[in-house]
């Protein structure tokens, strides 16, 4: 329970995550039908990136503060329109001062008929989710584990809609978790759409995990993986992943327009990549 994300808040992996968070709501939204966000690990909402956390490792700095004033062709600022509004919708005076948590930019983005259900299991982060969202009838905040909610809060009345998991990764065995928790979910709602954030920090445990993830037999998974250095002898954070199950036919056309852009501005020593896999077809 010790993993703040004000410290990492706005940092180049929040960067992708959240890209690719808004381009599967852009696509739910194609629909007028409404649909369900179910964030299982939502943390608290917005982060103050003048905060003592926040400036203590300056992360941000490498990844949004790299973005905010930065000038994209044409197809690739369409498709960052919408994260980019999310985050100057806490911004006003121009500039980066607060960041916008996985729960807030999807209640940016949802319609009048869509939902969120925002979950989080650190007390104190609960309690500030739930003053962050005091009186938004479209919201429901709940003080649970998320790995728990995978089971007891699908499938949505919606059926339509997406399930965000961004663990900690403070914990051994998360990658464990990650995919029984999506073979459990998957057993009960196989129509959603899931995107499972994940750190590229120890090399082995993601081969194992992409294996594991390649033999549970669930149909249409889509690897993203995205690095801003080589392989540390150290660990640290060369970059992140995110596995999408069900992506939207759009998705893949739309990442290998975004990320190049967002490769060649966040990367910062070479080599380092961008790819695409997919682990599982129909």
């Amino acid at each position: 329970m010790n993993y703040r994300h004000a410290y990492h808040a706005g940092n180049f992996a929040d960067v992708v995550k959240h890209v690719v968070l808004t381009r599967l709501l852009e696509y739910l939204k194609q629909k007028d039908k409404a649909f369900r966000v179910i964030d299982t690990h939502a943390g608290i909402g917005r982060y103050d990136l003048s905060s003592v956390e926040a400036q203590k490792t300056g992360e941000w700095q490498g990844g949004i503060g790299r973005l905010v004033d930065a000038s994209f062709d044409a197809s690739a600022a369409a498709l960052l329109a919408p994260y980019l509004e999310a985050v100057r919708s806490l911004n006003p005076d121009g500039g980066v001062k607060r960041y916008p948590g996985s729960p807030l930019i999807a209640r940016h983005l949802m319609r009048k008929q869509d939902r969120l259900s925002a979950i989080e299991l650190h007390p104190k982060d609960a309690a500030r989710l739930k003053a962050e969202f005091g009186g938004d009838f479209q919201t429901r905040v709940m003080e649970l584990d998320g790995w728990l909610a995978l089971g007891a809060h699908l499938p949505p009345k919606e059926k339509r809609g997406l399930v965000f998991i961004d663990p900690p990764f403070e914990e051994p065995g998360e990658f464990d978790r990650l995919v029984d928790g999506l073979e459990r979910a998957h057993k009960r709602w196989p129509g959603g759409i899931y995107a499972l954030w994940y750190p590229i920090k120890d090399r082995r445990a993601i081969i194992g995990f992409r294996k594991a993830l390649k033999q549970s037999g669930i149909p249409k998974l889509l690897d993203i993986e995205f690095e801003i250095r080589p392989s540390s002898t150290e660990p640290s954070l060369d970059g992140s992943g995110m596995v999408v199950v069900n992506p939207p036919f759009t998705l893949e056309g739309e990442l290998r327009t975004v990320l190049p852009a967002l490769h060649k501005l966040l990367a910062v020593e070479k080599p380092a990549h961008w790819s695409l896999d997919w682990l599982a077809g129909e």
